[in-house]
């Protein structure tokens, strides 16, 4: 990955962890999860509201580093209005980003990522994947509490 590209993805991690998107807690949530990562101290709640199969209000809060914080503000920001089935979809595509250690998918996978592509150099950490991952985490179990309850 050349330095550039470096740049421009830790640019945009640090807008988002300034600028959080979806910061807040919702009224009256169907689903909501409470995540910790024991490594290093981050957190989030995250809450939903569903209106049939789409993520109808998605909020979140939360403390820890810029990582945990950008993916949860890139997360609220690709994901609420969407079906339940595309943020599915897209977490496991971050999951896969994630696991590949630093390298970019094939080219089509990078650009269904569109920002969490920023997130590329920060799989070559194991210590800081569980950091981006922490809010789909929370994500899927308040998804799943939404739907059951």
């Amino acid at each position: 990955m050349s330095s550039a590209m470096q740049q421009l993805y830790q640019q945009v991690i640090l807008d988002h962890s300034r600028q959080r998107s979806g910061y807040g807690e919702l009224d009256q949530p169907q689903g909501e999860s409470f995540q910790v990562n024991p490594t290093c101290g981050d957190e989030c709640r995250v809450q939903v509201r569903l209106d049939g199969r789409r993520l109808g209000q998605l909020g979140w809060t939360g403390r820890g580093c810029s990582i945990s914080q950008a993916s949860l503000s890139i997360m609220h920001e690709m994901l609420e209005g969407e079906s339940i089935d595309d943020a599915e979809e897209l977490g496991e595509l971050f999951r896969e980003l994630m696991h590949a250690r630093g390298k970019e998918l094939e080219p089509q996978k990078q650009e269904q990522l569109e920002d969490l592509s920023a997130f590329t150099g920060v799989a070559q950490y194991p210590a800081r994947i569980k950091c981006a991952l922490l809010g789909w985490m929370a994500l899927r179990d308040a998804i799943i509490q939404a739907q059951h309850g």
